[in-house]
């Protein structure tokens, strides 16, 4: 799968219910028939909507932790924490289930933000605070990140 890109403002109906950006529906259209995965984010208070095939990339990497290590077992049961299998419906809309919408704390405004192969989902409020917050540092992050890579000759890595 190619990246996913974009960021849109959204709104969450009282049932729970997202409408899919028109963009991001044409560019997950090879996967809306196989479906997705919802989780908790890890390191933020956020969703993560992986497509299935995404998904299952994932999980062969988390079948090569041996489970007879007690952190890799602690580490697959959070990583693994209130999944859901979810689909898109034929209007383009994604049901987000109750605990999932209380942990990222989802009340009616929300951005879906790209993150590479899958869509991040946030309350508008914590989006912009996460993004506000992280301004100052991100030129430093992007240099201990980015800096030592360069794998092409023009010199932009």
């Amino acid at each position: 799968m190619n990246s996913i890109i974009g960021t849109y403002e959204c709104k969450v109906d009282a049932k729970g219910r997202l409408l899919l950006p028109a963009p991001f529906k044409k560019q997950l259209a090879a996967s809306l028939q196989d479906g997705f995965v919802l989780k908790r984010s890890v390191f933020q208070p956020c969703l993560e909507l992986y497509p299935m095939k995404e998904w299952e990339t994932m999980m062969q990497k988390i079948n090569k932790l041996n489970r007879f290590v007690k952190k890799n077992n602690d580490f697959i049961r959070r990583f693994t924490a209130g999944v859901k299998v979810v689909d898109i419906d034929a209007l383009g809309r994604l049901l987000v289930p109750k605990d999932l919408t209380s942990f990222a704390q989802i009340n009616k405004d929300v951005v879906l933000s790209s993150a590479v192969n899958i869509i991040e989902i946030w309350d508008k409020d914590l989006y912009e605070k996460a993004i506000d917050d992280s301004i100052v540092d991100f030129a430093d992050l992007a240099e201990e990140v980015m800096g030592n890579v360069n794998d092409d000759d023009n010199g932009i890595s």
